[in-house]
């Protein structure tokens, strides 16, 4: 199963429509257009599960950089696999590191 990250997609664009368009290039397991939580509108973005591996990449290949609307280009990548939630210590390369904030700003 690989998870694709999707951009610059149309403000018009809804769930259905990002699923159609990747079921052109193979099976999709599920497409969710992120929208603005106050407004409800598209932020223009999306995640599309492809549970073949061959066909996510040869999707991700034939899609990335080309044009859909408006001479506006479509991103389409591998998300990142890192958790969401995940706090600093739990990411590639991360972990504690003293800034020095408390000693330039002692608490009172």
């Amino acid at each position: 199963m690989m998870k694709l990250f999707v951009a610059g997609l149309p403000a018009d664009f809804d769930d259905v429509d990002l699923k159609e368009m990747f079921e052109l290039y193979g099976e999709v397991a599920s497409a969710k257009l992120i929208v603005d939580r106050e407004t409800g509108k598209s932020k223009g973005f999306g995640f599309v599960e492809m549970p073949d591996n061959a066909e996510a990449q040869q999707t991700i290949e034939t899609l990335n950089g080309a044009g859909l609307h408006r001479g506006k280009k479509l991103s389409v990548q591998e998300a990142d696999a890192t958790p969401r939630n995940a706090g600093p210590r739990d990411r590639p390369g991360g972990g504690s590191r003293d800034t020095g904030f408390r000693k330039r700003f002692p608490p009172r």
